[in-house]
């Protein structure tokens, strides 16, 4: 859609992908952490910046290959459209929220490696390899 804000973010999963079927269809939400590093101008050291946690979401087929592919710490690429979303808590409280709603997830071989195999040929009901 025109005028959407799409981002990608780079980072390692704080927890396992936690997969669920719903009324509006399954759905696997994640959260990604990306820690930037950033160079001192006066000193020339790196360091680590502030990091980002950034929750996710993922629908339909892709919810179920995240799910069973990816794990706590795996190293991430995702791309896909920010939200925010208001709510009122239990107790009153008004929050507002930022999410990412994903349309592509994929394993960062930028520190590891994969074998992938095509959702049509796996064993397990249908999800690509899991990321080591």
């Amino acid at each position: 859609m025109s005028g959407e804000a799409t981002t990608t973010i780079i980072g390692n999963l704080t927890d396992d992908p936690d997969f669920r079927h719903t009324p509006a269809g399954d759905v696997t939400h994640f959260t990604v952490a990306s820690n930037p590093r950033i160079q001192d101008r006066t000193t020339g050291e790196w360091r680590d910046g502030d990091t980002l946690f950034m929750p996710c979401s993922v629908w339909r087929v892709p919810a179920e290959h995240v799910a069973a592919s990816l794990h706590r710490g795996a190293r991430v690429i995702v791309t896909g459209r920010l939200r925010q979303r208001s709510f009122e808590t239990s107790s009153g409280e008004k929050r507002t929220v930022v999410e990412l709603d994903a349309d592509e997830v994929g394993a960062s071989l930028r520190f590891t490696s994969a074998k992938l195999i095509s959702a049509g040929t796996a064993q397990t009901n249908g999800a690509a390899a899991t990321v080591q």
